[in-house]
């Protein structure tokens, strides 16, 4: 009975430690909610917002990028005229990184 009860005890402590440890194990994710990719954004005013969860670090175009204790992240950003492409990258505190991509458009007034 006690083989059984101690059998018991180490598989819950070894599932718990997997299910803590799952995060650190698939390193950071992200998505992206706007900018539409290939959208037209005739103002230039661009709205970015999207999530990286698992991130340490956040860039837009190289650039730092904020977000949140959650890793919700907002900004407005002005284009010029013409196709701009976006690379948003997502590092984890491990070095892992994650990246996406999207075009925007801004057409010029004729």
């Amino acid at each position: 009975m006690t083989k059984y009860l101690i059998a018991a005890v180490l598989i819950l402590l070894v599932s718990y430690g997997l299910v803590e440890a799952w995060p650190l194990v698939v390193g950071p994710s992200l998505s992206i909610i706007s900018p539409i990719n290939n959208a037209p954004y005739p103002n230039g005013i661009v709205r970015i917002e999207g999530r990286a969860a698992r991130a340490a670090a956040l860039s837009l175009n190289g650039a730092p990028l904020l977000h949140d204790q959650k890793g919700n992240f907002s900004s407005t950003l002005t284009f010029p005229r013409g196709g701009s492409i976006l690379t948003f990258v997502a590092a984890d505190r491990f070095g892992r990184t994650v990246m996406a991509t999207r075009s925007i458009f801004v057409p010029t007034n004729n």
